[in-house]
This record gives structure tokens, sequence and C-alpha cells, in this order.
């Protein structure tokens, strides 16, 4: 499915993915995936990961999320495979001073994006070109103290437009603006390093979703395009784009067994 940054935000089908993908300068291309696959298929993707990828993932203490970790992983490595025309395994990423992962310079000559996200059973995968990105992905979870948190995080006018929402609508409300914040985080790429009250966003079930202020730089807020994405029922996700007048296209990646180059 293809959309513009500037339609409707909710996206309510995802297309079957093209076998060779490419990217254009004015496309976002989104990706949603199942983490949900047999042991066999696990140890069978974690080949596809470095030594330092299978210590990271063996550092996190449930079994549920060791195995999320593969799955993400090498679905991001099968992923740049099809667009670099690689095999997954020789990809090789590079991280900045917050942790915020990228394609080596070695590989990335086209200056390509991406931010990942998962939670629940599924993934989300955002790539683009010459452009600043990321994506988040929450899977509701309704016993989630979401006021507790939205006080410690949000900024003062945030919490006070949360209150304002109906009841009904108040926890999607808070997942949409905790999973735009994540994202825009993401983007920017300053980690933790950057407080979630520090810049603003509009979040309302009823209103279209985007950057509303941002505390270092009152000129920065324009500068992006903030966007809700609907995946699947009891989750909720958010993508933030550097720059406007792009085209979304978002597909279904499905973990086919093809071929890849030596």
């Amino acid at each position: 499915m293809r959309r513009t940054s500037d339609q409707k935000p909710l996206l309510r089908h995802w297309s079957t993915a093209p076998t060779n993908p490419s990217l254009r300068a004015e496309e976002v291309h989104v990706w949603r995936a199942s983490m949900d696959v047999s042991n066999s298929k696990v140890e069978e993707l974690r080949k596809l990961l470095t030594n330092e990828e299978v210590i990271k993932g063996n550092r996190l203490q449930f079994e549920a999320d060791r195995r999320k970790f593969i799955v993400a992983r090498s679905y991001l490595r099968k992923l740049w495979g099809q667009y670099l025309c690689v095999h997954p395994a020789s990809i090789t990423f590079s991280y900045n001073k917050y942790g915020k992962p990228s394609l080596a310079k070695s590989i990335n000559v086209q200056n390509l994006s991406f931010s990942v996200a998962h939670s629940g059973e599924l993934a989300l995968y955002a790539v683009t070109l010459n452009r600043k990105i990321g994506v988040d992905l929450e899977k509701i979870q309704p016993e989630f103290n979401s006021y507790e948190i939205a006080s410690s995080y949000f900024s003062a006018s945030e919490v006070k437009r949360l209150d304002d929402v109906p009841a009904s609508l108040r926890q999607q409300a808070f997942f949409n603006c905790w999973t735009l914040k994540e994202a825009f985080v993401k983007a920017i790429g300053l980690g933790l390093s950057l407080p979630l009250d520090r810049f603003e966003v509009a979040f309302s079930p009823d209103e279209p979703a985007r950057l509303l202020q941002t505390h270092w730089d009152e000129k920065e807020a324009s500068r992006w395009s903030l966007m809700t994405l609907e995946v699947e029922p009891g989750y909720v996700a958010a993508l933030a784009v550097k720059g406007h007048n792009w085209e979304l296209c978002t597909w279904d990646f499905e973990e086919d067994g093809r071929n890849y180059p030596d």
C-alpha cells in the first residue's frame, strides 16, 4: 500500500512484498514481520548473526526475549540482503555513541537509513534514503499504568491533553503519544539523552499526528513528519521521518527461504 505523507495517517492494509525491493529518494518503506517462528527456524536464523550479536542476545534475561532478538536481527539482515543484493550474513553495522545502529559506511554508498522496533510477536522495519527515520511499536497492555508513565515522562501540556481525551479513548491516546515520541527519539539518534518532555506531539485519536514543538529549536518541528501506523489489533505504532512530500509503502515481510548471493 502507498500513502503520501500528507494523507490520513492510519494504514489499514499491508501489501505483498516485491521480490526485489528498490528504494527511491521520495519513498519510505515500512515492513511488518511476524516473529512467531519454530525453534528450528530460530536456530537456522541464528547462523546469520555475528558472534557479537549472539553474545548480545544471550545477555537478555528471558528466553522469549532472546528468541525475538535473534529473529528480529536476522530479519533485518535478510531485508538488507534483498535491498543490497548480498548475503545477509555479510551485512555490517555501525553504531553512534548513543547506540543507534546504521549500515556500515563501507556498504552504505547510497546513504540508506533504517529503524527497527519489535513488541509482542511483531516487528517493524522502516527504510529510507537520505532522510532520518524512526519507528516504534508497542503491544497494548490493558493493565499498564499509563497515567503514572505519562506524568513522569510527558510534558505538562501533554498530560493535560491526555486528561481531556474521553476515558474510552485514553489508552489509545497514551500509546499514540508514547510511540510517536519514541519514534522521534529514534530518528534523531540521541537515545535516552533526550528527555521525552523536551518536545511535544499531537496524539489524540481524532487528530493527525504531528510534532508540535521542540524546546531546543522553535523551527525543528516544521522539519518533520509524524504518522501513526495501524499494524494489527492490539498494537500501536508510529513513524517519524525528516522532511515532507514523501510516499509511504507498507509491506509484509515474508521469511521464504530465498537464496542470496554468496
